[in-house]
């Protein structure tokens, strides 16, 4: 069985594209392999930054021959009918087998499919490939029509088997398959001739190129931490730096140089940024001071003087980068302890477009300035320091330093606020109020940054709920399900009660809705607003929303603007309950289960919604809570049959007088005492006692329906056991709607 070695060879292929594109290859080639009758034992795939290989083990030398049944026409069928049968199948009349059938003689045709050698349908697969290949961006050049990443020289397509290796006859564009390949373009630039993947990779290896970018990731980060190790200092972790540059080099060669000594004051992370965007180096760091001092550059090829010359040239091109960031860096500190601080860059936002329908970044942060000075009370923040925190929490946008590098955004203005002399509360605000950005990252955990991150989000949420900017399939431009995820992962990971209708929608909805109306609403345009509507903003707190604005001659009326409201609000937490059920689902509650819990009244405070479900979750895995839920739904199914064939509802008046039975009575003292521990423990907001007293009803519930039937011949009798069944279904619904649980 012959194992068969691709390589395609070209000029370098960006580095971001070189794993995808192995693993196309790799997909593409094994696919059309095995479509075509070809098995094979393994296959693995490698790149470069100038070739892409694949070696594919224990390959069948030929396709299988097949012998395929074709069904025909009836015996007796037209000539015509019969002629066209033949003709598909490509055989003569005489070649026909008739058999009897329940429906008669039927011609069946036995088309015999040969086999193919492995070489013709290699070539024939890898022609394909290479012409259909799936590159993000290709090109042609020459007066070739080949599409490839960059300029394809050569290919290798090889055969081996113990008799020896076959080159595979392939011509595309007049490049020839062949059984060779070129080592490191500098070091070895020779030309190779190889008879296997061992006899390949051993001869790469000679002629420095390491070809599993996998080995040259590792050599980087081992060569790497030792060199830093022996300084006494440690390299910054970054992982996807480190597999651009294995990207970068076939043969990886470690060097270590120095940031001047005028930068090393720059912020550890704008080093970082600047080397990592800029020159593709790791930064390396004093694990005492936490300074970057050095940095780590990867080399492709090995020098006579050890890389001194390319450190030297590296260091003068790092030198003129860090020049630039450390201007930016003074320029903006100037700005910020300046008389008129970092209000100069919010008043700069107002030129800034947020949203074209929502307004601009400096209307966006007097929303989030006044929403956070609602919610700071909420969850234990100073109002006052919340909304000067979302003022400034956004001001780095418009400086100098996040101008160039913007994922340095948020902590930057941390940075300026403490410059400022800004509280610490206020300078992590600005540099947490956009976290989470990832279902892995840490929450905010102190309050100002709770209030200013919530408030960020819950605007940012009601604002294109209320223009119907709402996510679509898997498109989600404005990252709402991020912002929702942020919202429940902040309130339940800190602990928070909040409801979020009564406390903090309601108010933020209506706010957006009068915003769109159209013109600047001031404290005397109270007066336009009823009653009703100055009570959700909140009368006391008009002159912090004085940004508000309302069309005194709009058309809508002031019920059609709650109704919206009321829309937006509903149609908005069953968006962040859909959320709820993703973040749950990853931790094992199932969505039933939540479903049951969002059945509930106060389903708008996520923290005990998410208590709520995990304790029922924990009672429904146990062999009380499972069966508990038959016997609920079998009290629900008998009682709800009963009230639609008596027209009545059976909701009181159980009396254990009536009763007839031991296991009768039994059932009235479990739900007594059942009751009164779930009422006070569903006032305290425990929900797993609650849910242990529910589930300690299963034996009772059990035992009266094994011995009691409930559609007694006495009327008096069965409406007093239906009433009971009664007392079930609202005792178990005080706990979750079981009803919804699947099973």
């Amino acid at each position: 069985m012959p194992d068969l070695l691709i390589e395609l060879f070209s000029e370098e292929i960006p580095a971001r594209m070189q794993a995808r594109a192995a693993d196309d290859l790799k997909k593409l080639v094994t696919n059309g392999l095995v479509e075509a009758g070809l098995t094979y034992a393994s296959a693995a795939a490698f790149s470069t930054p100038r070739r892409l290989t694949l070696t594919v083990d224990g390959m069948l030398d030929a396709s299988p021959s097949l012998t395929e049944e074709r069904k025909g026409p009836r015996a007796d069928a037209p000539e015509k009918a019969i002629e066209g049968f033949l003709r598909g199948a490509g055989l003569t009349r005489d070649q026909l087998e008739e058999r009897e059938t329940p429906k008669g003689a039927i011609l069946f045709a036995m088309i015999k499919k040969p086999g193919r050698p492995a070489s013709e349908i290699v070539a024939e697969v890898l022609e394909a490939t290479i012409r259909n290949f799936p590159w993000p961006k290709s090109m042609r050049w020459g007066n070739g029509t080949l599409r490839w990443v960059r300029p394809l020289h050569s290919i290798l397509c090889l055969l081996s088997a113990q008799d020896g290796a076959q080159v595979v006859p392939l011509n595309v564009d007049g490049i020839e398959a062949g059984a060779t390949t070129r080592g490191h373009r500098f070091l070895a630039p020779d030309t190779l001739t190889v008879n296997s993947f061992d006899d390949y990779t051993a001869k790469l290896k000679r002629a420095f190129v390491v070809l599993d970018p996998a080995e040259r990731r590792d050599a980087i980060w081992h060569d790497a931490t030792n060199m830093a190790f022996a300084n006494g200092l440690e390299v910054v972790e970054d992982a996807g730096l480190l597999a651009e540059v294995a990207g970068l080099v076939e043969w990886p060669v470690v060097l270590m140089g120095k940031i001047g000594d005028a930068f090393l004051d720059l912020p550890p992370e704008v080093l970082q940024t600047s080397m990592r965007e800029h020159q593709k180096f790791f930064s390396v760091r004093n694990p005492k001071t936490g300074r970057i001092e050095r940095f780590i550059t990867v080399a492709n090829r090995t020098t006579a003087d050890d890389g001194a010359t390319i450190l030297a040239g590296n260091e003068k091109v790092l030198s003129a980068r860090l020049s630039d960031a450390k201007f930016f860096w003074e320029n903006d500190l100037r700005i910020a302890t300046s008389d008129a601080g970092m209000q100069v860059w919010v008043d700069r936002l107002s030129n800034v477009t947020f949203h074209n329908k929502l307004g601009t970044q400096a209307e966006l942060i007097s929303r989030m300035e006044a929403l956070a000075g609602e919610l700071a009370p909420m969850v234990g923040a100073d109002a006052d320091e919340a909304r000067e925190a979302a003022r400034f929490a956004k001001a780095d946008l418009s400086s100098e330093m996040v101008y160039e590098f913007p994922e340095l955004q948020g902590l930057m203005g941390s940075y300026y606020a403490k410059a400022a002399d800004k509280s610490d509360a206020i300078a992590a605000a600005a540099k947490e109020h956009y976290a989470p950005l990832g279902p892995s990252d840490d929450v905010p955990t102190e309050p100002v940054s709770i209030a200013v991150a919530l408030a960020e989000k819950i605007d940012k949420l009601t604002g294109f709920w209320a223009i119907d900017e709402k996510p679509t399939g898997s498109k989600d431009p404005f990252a709402l399900r991020r912002a929702a995820l942020g919202v429940i992962r902040i309130l339940v990971e800190n602990d928070l009660s909040v409801n979020l209708i009564a406390g903090v929608l309601n108010r933020q909805v209506l706010a957006t809705l009068i915003i769109l109306k159209g013109a600047e609403f001031r404290n005397e345009g109270e007066k336009l607003l009823s009653p009703e509507l100055s009570k959700l903003l909140g009368s006391e707190k008009m002159s912090e929303i004085s940004y508000m604005i309302v069309d005194a001659n709009a058309s809508a009326t002031e019920t059609s603007l709650l109704e919206k409201m009321d829309s937006i609000e509903s149609n908005l937490l069953a968006f962040l309950h859909d959320r709820l059920k993703v973040y749950l689902k990853d931790q094992g509650v199932r969505h039933d289960i939540i479903d049951a819990c969002i059945a509930m009244e106060g389903n708008d405070d996520l923290t005990l919604l998410v208590k709520r479900a995990k304790a029922l979750s924990e009672t429904l895995k146990t062999d009380d809570g499972e069966n508990l839920i038959q016997g609920f739904k079998r009290a629900n199914n008998i009682l709800t049959q009963a009230e639609e064939a008596d027209g009545v509802e059976y909701s009181f008046g159980a009396d254990i007088k009536f009763a007839e039975t031991d296991k009768e009575r039994a059932l009235f003292h479990a739900l007594d005492t059942a009751e009164a521990q779930i009422k006070p423990a569903m006032e305290a907001q425990d929900f797993s006692a609650a849910m242990s007293a529910m589930a300690s009803l299963r034996g009772p519930i059990d035992a009266f329906f094994n011995a009691v039937q409930v559609n007694s011949d006495n009327g008096t009798v069965r409406r007093n056991r239906l009433n009971l069944l009664s007392r079930i279904r609202t005792i178990c619904s005080s706990v979750a709607d079981l009803t919804k649980i699947d099973g």
